[in-house]
């Protein structure tokens, strides 16, 4: 297992990153996350989520810990990684209709309000700040970035985790990791 770098789960939030944990878990990666948030009918099979992220700006500690494990973090926080160590990034992308549609569906279920602004400006804003984020990455020494479509991902799991077998080092357990990958689970198709 290679514990020199960290592995982020990254995208905008609806985008498969919880589906991506599943893969990294089932292919030998150790996850850190805290079981916190329990599964329900939006991630029948769980969100992998690790509070800590949430307050790295504040207290990157757990940085320390997760050398050789992947966690999940929403693309906005990863901004807040310390400098001191070495990322690969994997960055679900998936069509913003279909997160949009996802996060509606989500929030009517929890009986909680979305953005005060509607899905053409929402997906406008998305884009701007993928673009911001895009650049930023682009420039860090320290992090890698590999893209994955969520779409490729359900239709074409092994060829999509040889992907990601080759830019984590090839530490993946390719046939265990494509074979989690539920595609009843692709439910916000646009």
């Amino acid at each position: 297992m290679n514990e020199t770098f960290i592995t982020i789960v990254s995208g905008l939030p609806r985008s498969g990153t919880s589906m991506m944990m599943q893969v990294m878990k089932a292919g030998g990666i150790p996850v850190l996350t805290d079981n916190l948030r329990k599964e329900d009918r939006d991630n029948p099979k769980g969100y992998f989520e690790f509070e800590p992220v949430k307050k790295t700006k504040e207290d990157p500690s757990w940085a320390s810990m997760a050398q050789g494990k992947a966690v999940k973090m929403i693309y906005r926080l990863v901004y807040d990684l310390p400098d001191s160590y070495e990322y690969r990034v994997i960055f679900m992308r998936r069509d913003l209709d279909e997160v949009l549609a996802s996060q509606k569906k989500m929030l009517h279920r929890s009986g909680r309000q979305g953005a005060k602004i509607g899905d053409r400006k929402l997906a406008d804003l998305f884009r701007t700040q993928l673009s911001e984020f895009d650049e930023w990455i682009a420039a860090k020494k320290n992090f890698s970035i590999l893209n994955i479509n969520y779409k490729d991902m359900i239709t074409s799991p092994r060829e999509q985790c040889i992907r990601i077998n080759d830019f984590l080092g090839k530490i993946l357990n390719v046939e265990a990791s494509s074979a989690v990958v539920d595609s009843d689970l692709y439910r916000n198709r646009a």
